[in-house]
């Protein structure tokens, strides 16, 4: 393994597409990058996570300006990571008025955004273009427990923590009359799950819950977006068993009282196999493995990732097992 992050020599620009989806629903996805979900509704516009950075979020914005010019008046937060909501500030000038997010995102803002904005940029400095023109953290205008309802004229948008898997907080944005649903990164399709900060545990029900909607389109966190049922089902089983046969071998590593390397050998003859060719694999697998020998070990809550911890993990891996 390299001394630095497998994300570091991860320099290749990748190229972004907006696509139409449905009559109101859009996916701006980048070959493996975070993906942005956008609603064209009525009256105004919504965003399903800012990007990265103020200047990032223009791109987005001229895109979106190909296609209409009503205000983009919602920014909806599917979770705290920095490279998803750090962005939001660039909407401003649209016509943003709400941050929405969770309560569980909220805390996890609270308690960890500024390391997390540290950690997540000394990772993967290249998903954090012009990373100078952030303002500072990002902070919701507005908080909901479980679910909330904007009608962005005659169009109904549901916003809605079903469960924990991806972070405590994950949120979804659901259009029931199109059926066309943003998972954030609870859903990812040919790219890894990152699970640093993830409730592996409780994931797979939430999975179900998002299934129980029955949406027909699908746009996950990264990858493609997912049209047609036949697709959405294969993401979310994809999904599935990533992180199923990540924490059962996680488990299987602390039942044999291994330590971090050996549960990593153990963890990678199970995972390397059906997921060592997708998207981010590499970069994600040393920050998953901890977390699943955490969480197989019992501590619930996960531990807060810092640049410095990074550093640590990242160096004590390179040790021979």
């Amino acid at each position: 393994m390299s001394k630095k992050f497998a994300s570091q020599a991860d320099l290749e620009v990748k190229t972004t597409t907006f696509a139409q989806i449905s009559e109101h629903c859009w996916a701006y996805t980048a070959e493996g990058d975070p993906n942005t979900g956008v609603i064209i509704g009525d009256d105004a516009v919504l965003i399903c996570d800012a990007l990265a950075t103020p200047v990032m979020a223009q791109s987005l914005i001229a895109e979106i300006r190909k296609v209409s010019d009503k205000p983009i008046k919602y920014v909806v937060l599917s979770h705290y990571h920095a490279v998803r909501v750090l962005g939001a500030s660039g909407f401003k000038a649209a016509g943003m008025q709400e941050i929405i997010a969770s309560q569980g995102t909220y805390e996890m803002i609270v308690e960890r955004g500024a390391q997390d904005m540290q950690s997540e940029y000394e990772r993967f400095p290249r998903l954090f273009d012009a990373f100078d023109s952030i303002p500072g953290l990002t902070w919701p205008t507005q908080v909901f427990k479980d679910e909330m309802t904007l009608w962005m004229g005659k169009l109904e948008v549901k916003i809605m923590h079903v469960g924990a898997g991806h972070t405590k907080g994950d949120t979804v944005v659901w259009v029931p009359s199109e059926k066309v649903l943003f998972s954030g990164d609870l859903v990812e399709a040919d790219a890894a799950c990152y699970t640093g900060d993830a409730q592996l545990e409780e994931w797979p029900a939430t999975l179900d819950a998002l299934a129980a909607l029955k949406p027909e389109h699908l746009v996950p966190g990264r990858g493609p977006a997912l049209i047609g049922p036949e697709h959405v089902q294969a993401g979310l089983a994809y999904t599935r068993d990533f992180v199923t046969t990540l924490l059962s071998s996680a488990r299987e590593a602390v039942a044999q009282g291994m330590n971090l390397n050996q549960a990593m050998a153990h963890c990678r003859k199970a995972m390397d196999p059906k997921f060592g060719q997708v998207f981010i694999y590499e970069h994600c697998l040393p920050f998953d493995v901890t977390r699943a020998v955490d969480e197989a070990g019992g501590i619930k809550h996960p531990r807060i990732w810092t640049a410095e911890r990074d550093q640590e993990m990242w160096h004590a891996l390179q040790t021979a097992v």
